[in-house]
Parts: C-alpha cells; sequence; structure tokens
C-alpha cells in the first residue's frame, strides 16, 4: 500500500493542492476522512469528509476502526478510517498508484511511523504566519476566537516540518501544485516504475 500524505496548517492550501494533483497523476485515490466537525457550504457526506457526532466517533475509536485520530481541536476530532484506506488501496493497487491523504500534521507522523518508506509526506508550508492568518480571515467561515485559536496549532505544526519527507512553501499555488506532482511522480517512479499522465 503505498500512501501520498498531504498536510499542512490550517488554511495553507494543502485540499486545494489534493484537487489538483489528482486531476493531473493517473491511479490516485483519495481517502475520505472523517470528522466531527459541522460541514461547511457545499460539503458533501462522503465526498469531502464523513461527518460524524463525537459519540459516532469515539464508538469507532473502540473499535479500532481509525488508522489514525486526533482530537485536532477541543471537540472537533479527525481520522482516517480504516475501511475508507482499504477500499481506497484496493482501488489504486490495480492501477499501480497510491492513495492520497489529506490530514493533520500530527496524524500524517503516525502515518509515516506506520507506513515507513511505502508513506511520502509532503507538509504544505505558508509563505509567512501573517499570510496563513489573511487566508484564514478572507474565508470568512468562522469568528476571530477560533481563527487565534488555529494560528496558534499552525505555529506548532511549523515546528514539525522538518520531520516530513518534502516541504512545499504554497506562495504561488501553481508553482506549489507542480512541486508536489514533482515528488509525488518521483515517489511513484521509485515504487511502481516511471509514473504516466501530462
Amino acid at each position: 500500500m503505498n500512501l501520498i500524505v498531504l498536510t499542512a496548517p490550517s488554511g495553507a492550501g494543502k485540499t486545494t493542492i489534493a484537487r489538483r494533483l489528482m486531476s493531473v497523476v493517473p491511479g490516485l485515490r483519495f481517502s475520505v476522512s472523517a470528522t466531527t466537525r459541522p460541514p461547511r457550504e457545499g460539503e458533501r457526506e462522503g465526498v469531502d469528509y464523513f461527518f460524524l457526532s463525537v459519540d459516532e466517533f469515539n464508538k469507532r475509536i473502540e473499535a479500532d476502526g481509525f488508522v489514525e485520530h486526533e482530537e485536532v481541536y477541543p471537540g472537533r476530532f479527525y481520522g482516517t478510517l480504516r475501511e475508507q484506506l482499504e477500499r481506497a488501496a484496493i482501488d489504486a493497487s490495480g492501477e499501480g498508484g497510491a492513495i492520497v491523504l489529506d490530514i493533520d500534521v500530527k496524524g500524517a507522523l503516525n502515518v509515516k511511523r506506520l507506513y515507513g518508506s511505502d508513506a511520502l509526506t509532503l507538509f504544505i508550508a505558508p509563505p509567512s504566519m501573517e499570510a496563513l492568518s489573511e487566508r484564514l480571515l478572507s474565508r470568512g467561515t468562522e469568528a476571530d476566537d477560533r481563527i487565534r485559536v488555529r494560528l496558534e496549532r499552525a505555529q506548532m505544526e511549523m515546528d514539525h516540518a522538518p520531520e516530513f519527507d518534502q516541504t512545499v512553501v504554497n506562495d504561488d499555488l501553481d508553482t506549489a501544485v507542480e512541486e508536489t506532482i514533482a515528488h509525488v511522480r518521483g515517489f511513484l517512479a521509485r515504487h511502481h516504475g516511471p509514473a504516466s499522465g501530462a
């Protein structure tokens, strides 16, 4: 099972980069994460996330239903469902591809510990904390106090960047996407032979 793990502080652009990556590199399958946060406008169950209650999430933890999980913010849990990962692995293996995970920093480090060289971990970094703050404010999806919590966490997450296989600075989105694609193609070539595609 080959994994491409994208992680970043909230607002650094990892989900956008993950979508662009998957539209270009063939054979990639997305592992949809679970969360206890409510859906944002336009988000769909089973496509963007599996939206679980805290009680449901805890039941899955007790049943060993997660490969990794974490309480990212108080009362806000995120995790990678074991059954989702296994389903995505079956789809990806037939095409010599890999599974893409878009997860938080500590979860990504846990996946790396579990899967070692079978996981490529990419840390998507904002150009600066100021730029990250502007991005979070411009979203207009959260109150100022929650943004402050996100920024405090982001600083802690940035400290973990050296523990990842590669860091991609998302200053210019197109450049960051190209860099990510290059890292992924290199990883796939080492594991399967040259990857095709545009």
